[in-house]
């Protein structure tokens, strides 16, 4: 459904000033601004103001439209979002979604993530969304009632980095403003707009606040919104603090980017909670419940020199490894019977152990070039039983002894790439060449170096 106000005025808004202004403090001239255009009131009042400002600014201006398939509307709205960036003269991208439900999961959460997952992708400097500060207050109200923390509590920024460093960073010029001055300007200026029939449906959360509760807040306390939004405010200040309390905490608990675990034992459990949030929140990982942060915390204080630990969150998982902590991206077997065939190339891709390996010819080092080019010389991983004699003064040895030795984690030792020449195990990453197979100071040599795409797993 469209909704339309034909009567117009010529009255300067404060809105038009205000986003002029946030523009001026974040942006620099030249950069590429892209406007998130649901097509509601909020995104289109945003795209005229934004088309008002480029006018003042010289920034490029284009806009993005997200079609998630859900509504039996999606493709009207497109359509209409694709004329407005017409009449305003702006290039528009529509992305189309299928978004399905999982089990466990809302179908707004889906949804959001994947729109936001489109927005990670796109080429420029900024993506300006419509939020506005009735945004923030429901947004505060629902955190309040999962039971957040302080950081879920703290205000939207105006500004934010995305997760992937080649993302547009996120602006949202309208958070100051209320929604009724949003609408306002919109009826003052005859825009068109959409309203999507799903923002009435009570069922989801949002909109039962929306609709049910915040309407009485509003006749009780007509300030709730500026209130709330103050208390939200000095959550991001306590957030802040908080966080560089566990920045305090991680020089004397971090070792390179793992978590020393004895030293985490010398906090005090609130601090160890703090630094455990503050290094998934730096991993940018969705940060769990209360109750399975502790069993990760309790299992960590616990874990003795042997101790397997795996706990999948998110995207990632925890590993505990020779008293060290790793956050890890959630590791995929490699595929039985792995095997790939080595022909004298430079480099190798091993896309599906997450790396590749290079090979240098040097004088002497590494493995034998001419003992190399009598067999074939295959890539394998580890299936078990393996032995191994890196050491010409020492005796033939299993694989698994030597990579304990080694200190290699036990999630690598069977993921990692293994040189075979013929039947024989030639060349372990992180523990060397085979006796036999290796180089002598008179030949030429081929070093192998294995080179993950995180150096972590």
């Amino acid at each position: 459904m469209v909704r339309s106000r034909r009567k117009k005025s010529n009255n300067t808004d404060y809105l038009v000033d205000d986003v002029e202004t946030v523009l001026r403090a974040t942006t620099k001239p030249g950069d590429r601004l892209t406007v998130g255009l649901s097509g509601g009131v909020d995104s289109i009042v945003l795209l005229d103001v934004l088309s008002i400002v480029s006018r003042r600014m010289p920034f490029e201006l284009s806009a993005v439209h997200v079609n998630h398939g859900i509504s039996s509307q999606s493709k009207a709205w497109s359509h209409f979002c694709c004329r407005q960036c017409y009449g305003y003269d702006i290039p528009v991208l529509v992305a189309y979604l299928k978004v399905e439900k999982p089990r466990g999961m809302s179908l707004e959460a889906v949804a959001r993530e994947k729109r936001y997952r489109i927005f990670s992708q796109l080429n420029g400097d900024y993506l300006v969304l419509a939020q506005h500060r009735d945004d923030q207050v429901e947004t505060l109200l629902l955190q309040l009632l999962r039971g957040a923390g302080v950081r879920g509590l703290s205000a939207m920024p105006v500004m934010r980095k995305q997760a992937e460093h080649t993302a547009p960073t996120i602006l949202r010029p309208l958070l100051n403003v209320p929604r009724a001055d949003i609408v306002s300007y919109a009826r003052r200026h005859g825009l068109n707009w959409i309203h999507d029939e799903s923002n009435d449906d009570r069922n989801f959360n949002r909109n039962f606040l929306r609709h049910e509760l915040l309407p009485v807040l509003r006749r009780r306390f007509p300030a709730y919104s500026k209130t709330l939004l103050r208390s939200s405010r000095h959550m991001a200040e306590a957030a802040l603090l908080l966080d560089e309390l566990a920045a305090m905490d991680a020089k004397s608990c971090l070792n390179g980017d793992n978590l020393y675990v004895p030293a985490l034992r010398e906090l005090n459990l609130p601090r160890a909670r703090n630094l455990i949030r503050f290094m998934l929140h730096r991993h940018n990982i969705q940060l769990p419940a209360t109750v399975k942060l502790d069993e990760i915390l309790n299992q960590l204080r616990c874990a003795k020199k042997d101790t397997q630990l795996r706990v999948v969150i998110d995207n990632a998982e925890i590993r505990y490894f020779k008293d060290r902590m790793y956050i890890l991206p959630v590791q995929k077997p490699p595929p039985r019977h792995f095997q790939h065939t080595w022909q004298g190339e430079q480099c190798m891709q091993l896309a599906e152990l997450g790396g590749s390996l290079r090979f240098v010819s040097i004088q002497g080092r590494g493995l034998s070039a001419f003992k190399l080019r009598q067999e074939t010389v295959c890539i394998r991983v580890r299936e078990g039983g393996e032995h191994f004699t890196p050491d010409c003064k020492r005796p033939r040895r299993s694989l698994k002894n030597l990579m304990q030795e080694a200190a290699i984690p036990p999630w690598q030792r069977c993921s990692i790439p293994l040189i075979f020449c013929g039947e024989k195990l030639a060349w372990v990453p992180g523990i060397g060449a085979d006796c036999e197979l290796q180089a002598t100071p008179q030949e030429m040599g081929i070093v192998p170096e294995w080179l993950p795409e995180n150096p972590g797993e």
